[in-house]
């Protein structure tokens, strides 16, 4: 989207301003669907940095991710990111990767979205 809707953008700030994780949305972005959990930037963060760190050839990224600069330090404003956890790129039939990731995606690249995520079954 050039202009960011603004109810997406106020999702996302209520996410942040309320720490919570419980906030599932499905997004169509360039070249892929993405499914599951709102993160605040700071949860998110953090978590990837736990994950760098434990690995041998990317720890030393694990810094990046703990610096300055989330959303609430920038004194109220408006986010400008989805922060998503256990999250799936949507490939056809299954969820890519099926134990979820970890992905940070540009509100102004969401064409569509939709509240909740979506599941799989061999039914």
């Amino acid at each position: 989207m050039s202009n960011p809707d603004d109810l997406l953008v106020d999702i996302a700030a209520m996410v942040e301003s309320e720490h919570s994780n419980q906030m599932s949305l499905t997004v169509v972005i360039p070249g892929a669907v993405i499914t599951g959990r709102l993160a605040p930037e700071a949860v998110w963060r953090e978590r990837v940095a736990e994950v760098l760190k434990d690995s041998d050839q990317l720890g030393a990224f694990s810094p990046v991710f703990t610096r300055a600069g989330v959303w609430r330090d920038r004194h109220g404003e408006a986010p400008s990111y989805l922060h998503f956890h256990v999250a799936r790129i949507l490939q056809g039939s299954v969820g890519i990767p099926e134990t979820g990731g970890m992905y940070r995606i540009a509100i102004k690249d969401v064409s569509a979205w939709t509240v909740g995520d979506f599941s799989y079954s061999d039914r």
